[in-house]
């Protein structure tokens, strides 16, 4: 009796070279043989490296048809990936939606993948997607013994109805007016935002709400936001679309290949995640100073390259960034109710955490004050999200607008400089009001651009064609930081 020499070509990782065992026992477990020949499995390109165990169906049923152990005619009008247990059920595997893209454009008439991955892979349409438990099932599909129905999703209805159901509402927060107003400006012209204040002030609060107020998605990036966190393994199980703006909140001692993504086997980080949505710092001066100045370039170019010797992968990484701090180690520094016990040097170290040219990039910066008992227990309840988010719609309506024949502008905060001059130009009396503000608050020329950005957005919020001097004002008065005094005027 010939015995078995199994040889895999191709460069398969760890992964890919134990799914022999994988299928050996699978197919002894439903009734099949492996195959006693010598066996050459080819994964091409020979130069591209193979990782994952999704190839283990493909393979186990390529064995069985090379072996004549089943005769299928239609075995290569369907795609198939899929992990497989000793026992030969399948197990969920990552990116299932951007594969069901892939058959679609390669013109399958089919893809076969786990039950768990069916809803997240049928969203593709003009393409049958099964959703199989085990092996068996699916040689008892391809052979014809069983039939099958594909899974049909109605993908706009599910979209539409879990759009605006949020946990976390605005009008559970009392006070903060000034905060809930920077707010909503960043949220219609997609600005950064950065709040400093004492513990208990509210900023994590209010930054969880953030996504209660943003437009809704739309298909287009939905569909994108998906399948990059499918190919993360991020969906949760039964997901079909994301059908809200992600929020991603990495804690403070997350590494810099897990924040910006990287690795041997080539994943989107936390910055990608967010894509479409927003990304919180909480804490960050926390951070390291180096992963800090990773951000710098993603917040620029809102794409992240990865490049290693062997590679260069892009990954989209359009995102609101968001952040909140103490002002000093303590963390008392400026509050009306406690006493600050950090020295001036220990306030100034801190303070430098954060370096200059990120804080650019941040388009506003504000101050932020626990609301006391008093006020707290006799407030009435705070704006409702959904009254907000009008507002911001409806200025995110007047930049789409603004910007339709600009390829890759949606919102103001992505404006260019000539985009700056052409759209948010003062007149006389404002460029006055602006070259003083800049000279006295020693202000950089790229925070000179941002307040341009967040004054259009402001005019926007009043539905203003012109930029006037007040919506100026309340521009600088969001570059908080830059002020030598800042803590000073809370006192």
């Amino acid at each position: 009796m010939p015995g078995i020499f199994y040889r895999l070509t191709g460069l398969g990782d760890a992964a890919v070279r134990e799914g022999r065992d994988r299928i050996a026992a699978a197919l002894q477990n439903n009734g099949f043989k492996f195959p006693h020949a010598d066996i050459t499995v080819n994964l091409a390109p020979a130069d591209l490296r193979k990782e994952g165990s999704s190839f283990d169906l493909p393979l186990a049923i390529a064995l069985l048809a090379a072996d004549g152990a089943i005769v299928c005619q239609q075995i290569d009008r369907y795609m198939m990936v899929g992990e497989l247990s000793l026992d030969g059920t399948l197990q969920p595997v990552k990116g299932a939606l951007p594969i069901a893209i892939r058959a679609r454009a390669e013109h399958f008439k089919g893809l076969i993948v786990p039950e768990q991955n069916v809803r997240e892979a049928a969203v593709v349409n003009n393409l049958e997607v099964y959703g199989m438990r085990s092996i068996s099932q699916v040689v008892a599909f391809l052979t014809g013994k069983e039939q099958f129905a594909p899974t049909v999703i109605d993908t706009r209805r599910e979209f539409y109805e879990q759009q605006y159901s949020f946990d976390l509402d605005f009008s559970d927060v009392r006070g903060q007016q000034n905060v809930k107003r920077a707010l909503e400006v960043a949220a219609a012209g997609g600005h950064n935002l950065i709040m400093v204040g004492p513990p208990g002030s509210g900023k994590s609060m209010m930054a969880k709400r953030l996504p209660s107020i943003l437009p809704p998605l739309s298909l287009a990036e939905s569909l994108e936001t998906t399948q990059i966190h499918s190919v993360a393994g991020k969906l949760q199980r039964g997901t079909s679309l994301i059908s809200q703006r992600p929020f991603r909140a990495p804690h403070h001692t997350i590494s810099e290949v897990a924040l910006v993504g990287g690795g041997a086997n080539p994943q989107p980080g936390e910055i990608s995640l967010a894509h479409n949505g927003v990304l919180f710092a909480d804490e960050l001066p926390e951070f390291s100073k180096t992963t800090l100045e990773m951000l710098r370039q993603p917040l620029e170019d809102r794409i992240i390259t990865i490049s290693r010797a062997k590679y260069s992968v892009d990954f989209p990484c359009s995102f609101m960034f968001v952040a909140s701090m103490n002002p000093c180690p303590c963390g008392y520094y400026g509050d009306l109710t406690h006493r600050c016990v950090c020295t001036p040097g220990q306030r100034q170290r801190y303070m430098n955490r954060i370096s200059g040219p990120l804080l650019d990039r941040i388009d506003i910066q504000c101050d932020i004050q626990p609301v006391p008992f008093s006020q707290l227990s006799s407030a009435p309840a705070g704006e409702p999200s959904a009254v907000i988010r009008e507002r911001v719609i409806a200025a995110r309506h007047i930049q789409e607008q603004r910007f339709a024949h600009c390829k890759g502008v949606h919102c103001n905060a992505q404006m260019t400089e000539r985009m700056i001059h052409q759209y948010a130009e003062p007149d006389a009396q404002g460029m006055e009001l602006l070259r003083q503000a800049m000279a006295s608050l020693s202000l950089s020329a790229r925070a000179y651009s941002r307040i341009l950005k967040v004054a259009r957005t402001i005019a926007d919020l009043d539905n203003e064609p012109n930029i006037l001097t007040s919506h100026l004002a309340e521009a600088i008065g969001y570059r908080t930081l830059d002020r030598g005094d800042w803590a000073d005027r809370l006192v």
